[in-house]
């Protein structure tokens, strides 16, 4: 990409006010995107800093490897892309953060002697009563953060990019270019095939069963696809790409013993949060009150507050956004999407619609339309980290719940580009970028810690005024409908009300999900589908609970139903998306209404997609609601 001149340089600090016209707030989208150069689809990534609230380093970019590929900056620790920045930085540092600079080799050499330790003492005192596979990935991932710490990771990313180039692409050239897509979509069917066909089956995952969840699936893409807004225009290398990689992930988690043992242990360390939030909860009241009153209120909304206070503190150390950038490099080099979507649909399920779309707050007004449709998408398609907290704390099955948010971020990029295929040039085309945010940054890590209290205590008064009003006006309206039907002779089981007519409206969504078709089940999933769409996931949730009606639902219908409701894809959310990228953009508000309906039917089909490949490869059904504990 050619390097665009400074101006309007500052006279005092001779630093760039706007070093990027392209991101000047008057050029919002006007221009034609025709200032990439020959290294557009060269795959980059790049974390910045702002210095002041005037300048920024954002479009320093960074050279790329000797090969074209990612150049890997981790900026809490190898500094800004910007000498003025360093500068700035050395001055705040305080006595402990300098001799941790000078010293930090043997800081982390303890650290990994502690780590190391840990584990052989584990793995000798209880190789037989513990998993030892959790573990292991603990200490490995400490160990390689470490190593990459101190050793450019540039020395394992060249060999395999070397590897790449001498064995995959030649291989991928002996195949006529017009073959390759039609050779790859017949790869994805065949392996949808075997994978769902042959393995063994259930007294409720019968053969049939599976046939009718596949047949879902197939109804949901060629909608997509027949709707589409530009059919010559669908990358197909994207589209196949994630839809292999969803099914992969869920053979993975309801497969593999290992995969279910990850999962598993995610889900667990969940649940302890809400153990530790009881424990403020028992402060401020008594003891017994977590114990003895399960109420939402003592229970799941203390839990929201300290999770999103925690989340702050990691943010504020840089851990999230050093794994939202690994995600989005990951989704970036294969599927073949732009920097910006990248990010936005790994740090979805992590952080939730909102902030996710503030991790690209600078590129928001220069996003394509195609853009701005996957950025909602992704909102649309899964749930956030404080919510899913809640979501366990009210017993619904947490690694159905992890494993659907993370099926959901390949699933929204690939139904979200057949639906909406990208036509303009983007501008994070050939890199992902990961602004920090100075406008709101702590000061320390209890300056972050006490911002998420504060924040996680909106969160959870918003979620408890919302639920409030909600489950009220449903009781108007319900109210309303049966007293209208009674005029109609429906009384008695068959009384009018909003659950009754979402229940027929949805009945074909839930049996495109393959939900078991015995014992009323699906009735009660589609009115499930229904209430979460109209109203929210929350009140869903709250239902497939607590509801006496649904507490005879089979296994099967219940996995479906926990996956099929996993996800933002309602219509309070559409108002809460447009006004987040309405505020970051106000220019674009016009193009954010125009895609906003098509993104959030696309999130709600891309998350009943996860549901129906659920309903295809999970096999015992029974152990996701017993899950063991012995890791």
């Amino acid at each position: 990409m050619e390097k665009h001149q400074l101006h309007n340089a500052s006279p005092q600090t001779g630093v760039a006010l706007n070093p990027d016209p392209v991101l000047d707030v008057t050029h919002e989208h006007h221009h034609p995107h025709l200032h990439h150069g020959s290294q557009a689809a060269a795959p980059e990534i790049a974390y910045s800093q702002a210095t002041d609230d005037q300048s920024s380093s954002l479009h320093q970019r960074k050279p790329l490897n000797e090969k074209g590929g990612i150049v890997d900056i981790d900026d809490a620790e190898k500094g800004s892309s910007s000498p003025i920045a360093r500068a700035e930085e050395e001055k705040q540092r305080g006595p402990f953060a300098k001799f941790y600079a000078q010293y930090r080799l043997f800081f982390h050499i303890a650290i990994w002697l502690v780590f190391t330790g840990w584990w052989i003492v584990g793995l000798v005192l209880h190789r037989h009563d513990k998993n030892w596979v959790i573990p292991f990935l603990f200490w490995l991932a400490i160990s390689l953060r470490i190593l990459f710490l101190h050793v450019p990771i540039a020395y394992v990313t060249r060999p395999m990019y070397w590897s790449w180039n001498k064995t995959a692409i030649p291989l991928l050239n002996l195949i006529p270019e017009r073959l390759r897509y039609p050779l790859g979509g017949a790869v994805t069917v065949a392996v949808y095939l075997i994978g769902t066909f042959c393995s063994p089956v259930s007294a409720e995952n019968t053969l049939s069963n599976r046939g009718v969840s596949l047949l879902g699936l197939v109804v949901f893409t060629f909608a997509l696809w027949a709707t589409s807004r530009n059919r010559k225009k669908i990358n197909w290398h994207t589209v196949i790409s994630g839809m292999l990689m969803q099914y992969i992930i869920a053979l993975f988690v309801l497969r593999t013993t290992v995969g279910y043992d990850i999962f598993n242990f995610i889900s667990e360390r969940a649940r302890d949060l809400l153990g530790f939030a009881d424990k403020g909860t028992a402060f401020l009241t008594t003891d017994a009150i977590p114990k003895t009153y399960k109420w939402f209120l003592l229970t799941v909304l203390p839990a929201i507050i300290f999770f999103v206070s925690l989340v702050q503190l990691l943010y504020y150390v840089g851990l999230i956004q050093w794994f939202v950038g690994k995600f989005a490099a990951f989704f970036f080099w294969s599927m073949r999407i732009s920097g910006a979507e990248a990010v936005v649909a790994a740090a979805s399920p992590f952080i939730g619609q909102g902030e996710s779309a503030m991790l690209i707050k600078p590129f928001v007004p220069h996003l394509t339309m195609a853009e701005i449709h996957q950025v909602m998408c992704s909102g649309f398609a899964t749930i956030a980290g404080s919510v899913l907290v809640s979501y366990i704390g009210m017993g619904v099955n947490a690694q159905a719940l992890i494993s659907s948010c993370v099926m959901s971020i390949p699933a929204s990029l690939a139904y979200s580009k057949l639906r909406y295929p990208e036509e303009e040039e983007t501008l994070t085309a050939g890199r992902v970028v990961v602004p920090d945010d100075e406008d709101h940054k702590a000061s320390n890590a209890l300056h972050a810690f006490s911002n998420g209290a504060l924040l996680g205590l909106r969160i959870a008064g918003l979620i408890m005024a919302t639920l409030l009003c909600i489950i009220a006006f449903i009781g108007l309206v319900d109210g309303l409908l049966t007293w209208w039907g009674r005029y109609l002779n429906l009384t008695g089981d068959y009384d009018l009300t909003l659950e009754l007519i979402l229940g027929y409206a949805f009945y074909p969504i839930a049996f495109l999900l393959g939900v078991d078709r015995k014992g009323g089940d699906l009735l009660k999933v589609a009115r499930l589908i229904g209430i979460k769409i109209v109203e929210n996931e929350f009140v869903a949730y709250n239902k497939l609970q607590t509801d006496v009606e649904y507490s005879d639902l089979s296994d099967r219908s219940r996995l479906i139903a926990t996956y099929a409701l996993c996800s933002f894809g309602n219509i309070g959310s559409l108002g809460n998306q447009i006004g987040v990228l309405n505020q970051l953009s106000p220019g674009r508000a016009g193009d954010i209404s125009r895609v906003a309906v098509s993104a959030l039917l696309t999130g709600i089909l891309a998350t009943l997609s996860s549901a129906s490949i659920a309903g295809l490869v999970i096999i015992d059904q029974k152990a996701f609601f017993t899950p063991s504990s012995s890791s």
